[in-house]
């Protein structure tokens, strides 16, 4: 029996709708408010950290897309370097600048997505198995070792110098770079591996749901890190489980997508398209609707009993189909987003494009 792969086309839709979805998760993170339910509340936190790993996990899935896909390019190599090390640079300065001007009451992911961007770029050829293998061995023992870093006392007197940042890089912050190059290193592997083959998401489904059904029951019979001191073993190990089982969801969200909008019969994917379009566009402008999202949430700020939020449920709806309306007319009638088209530029991606690979970056 004959099987017939795919190819994705030059925009991967499956990819650019859990980039998306990763973006909806993070408003719900940052602003939604307080609620007296538990099973609301619980259900609220599902947005911590399965968001962030997602936006991650499809972070790695561009750079394979834009580095030759399923045959990485031999030539040009240094070029392409070049051009993500400058992305690299302008979003660590962008992610600075707003820390200093605006100072939204959240963490600012674009600063230590360059900085795991150029730790990536020795990584980015790396043979398929190798990138595969070493991320999730990585990801195994990352999120314990930026746990125990993060409550060291060197860290706490990093913390309250001018230089605070570079521990929140490392291991401090909410999206320490240990943990993300492994899941971008997953990222990357799962891209080398032709997203564009049934076969092949099939088992990335599979193998994303029997992570998180093991890790993340394994997880949950720890106690939570409120409730054990400083020095308990089981807030690190709890760490590397939750992560474990988190990114496998990430790899079950991005594989659901991809059937959805490219695997499926004609039919489902024209329904699946129609109503995904929004979230299609959302994930395909991702810094612009990222960068867009912590200027309203600034301009949200207010003191409540003296204390300063921006939480709000109309601001969580708002943010979410604002940015939808918005993603889904400019791509329409403008195409890529604002703030991608001057990266592009500045990083000179228009003038050394590759021809041969899709992207979703």
């Amino acid at each position: 029996m004959t099987v017939v792969v795919q190819r994705m086309p030059r925009r991967v839709d499956g990819v650019d709708a859990a980039r998306g979805i990763a973006l909806i998760g993070m408003f719900v993170a940052h602003v939604s408010p307080a609620v007296a339910s538990l099973e609301v509340a619980e259900f609220i936190a599902l947005a911590d950290d399965r968001p962030r790993l997602l936006f991650a996990l499809t972070a790695g899935i561009g750079l394979g897309f834009i580095s030759g896909g399923i045959r990485p390019i031999t030539d040009g190599r240094s070029e392409l370097r070049r051009q993500i090390a400058v992305r690299a640079v302008i979003l660590i300065a962008l992610g600075m600048l707003i820390w200093a001007t605006l100072q939204p009451l959240v963490f600012i992911i674009l600063d230590v997505y360059g900085v795991a961007f150029l730790v990536m770029l020795p990584l980015l050829f790396l043979p398929t198995r190798t990138a595969l293998g070493l991320g999730i061995g990585l990801l195994a023992i990352a999120p314990a070792i930026a746990e125990i870093g993060s409550r060291t006392e060197f860290v706490a007197a990093v913390r309250h110098t001018p230089f605070r940042f570079l521990s929140d890089w490392i291991v401090g912050g909410a999206y320490p770079v240990i943990v993300w190059v492994p899941v971008m290193l997953i990222g990357l592997a799962l891209a080398r591996m032709d997203l564009g083959s049934p076969r092949v998401v099939g088992t990335v489904a599979l193998v994303g749901t029997a992570a998180a059904s093991v890790f993340l029951p394994l997880s949950s019979l720890l106690p939570p890190p409120e409730l054990v001191s400083e020095a308990g073993w089981s807030v690190p190990l709890r760490a590397s489980l939750e992560s474990l089982g988190n990114v496998g969801v990430g790899a079950l969200v991005v594989a659901a997508m991809l059937a959805l909008t490219s695997l499926a019969r004609p039919a489902v994917r024209r329904v699946a398209g129609a109503v995904l379009s929004p979230v299609v566009a959302m994930g395909a402008m991702p810094l612009s609707i990222y960068t867009i999202h912590l200027v309203v949430i600034a301009l949200a700020k207010r003191q409540e009993d003296g204390v300063p939020t921006d939480d709000s449920w109309p601001l969580v709806i708002g943010l979410i189909v604002g940015s939808m309306a918005f993603a889904w007319l400019w791509r329409r009638y403008l195409g890529r987003g604002p703030l991608e088209r001057l990266l592009r530029w500045a990083s000179g991606r228009d003038r050394a494009d590759v021809e041969a690979a899709p992207t979703s970056g």
